[in-house]
């Protein structure tokens, strides 16, 4: 019998995209929380426009560095959120390896942190896979 992958193994291979990427992007992430769910709630999915919650990998919540100020007070501490089920489904359908998936999401939300644009996003992905 084989079983999904559960919870903790989700955020240990997240944990893991986090350790693989290049030190000039893991230094200004020890503040980030990884949070794990199965499904994103109703009111992130209708912030984001999306209907069905099996389209929501991941997401990030909180400022991006560039929007950041010594004189922000009261923010709560950036989270990335994983959705463990719309996970599991794409790494199903997908064949893609669940540790590169989740590595793909990782970047994805990392990049948001940073403020970085889709392309850049691609370009970290590149050049992390040809560290690996």
């Amino acid at each position: 019998m084989v079983h999904a992958p559960d919870t903790e193994t989700i955020e240990r291979l997240a944990r893991q995209a986090i350790a693989a990427m290049p030190l000039l992007f893991r230094q200004h992430l020890d503040g980030i929380a990884i949070q794990i769910e199965d499904f994103a709630d109703e009111h992130v999915l209708a912030d984001l426009g999306i209907e069905d919650a099996w389209e929501l990998s991941g997401v990030y919540h909180g400022r991006a560095l560039t929007e950041q100020s010594v004189w922000s007070s009261g923010d709560l501490p950036p989270v990335i959120k994983l959705y463990r089920r719309p996970l599991l489904d794409e790494w199903v359908e997908t064949g893609v390896p669940l540790d590169a998936l989740i590595m793909h999401v990782i970047v994805h939300e990392v990049g948001h942190h940073f403020g970085f644009s889709d392309d850049d996003m691609h370009a970290i992905e590149e050049e992390m896979g040809r560290q690996g």
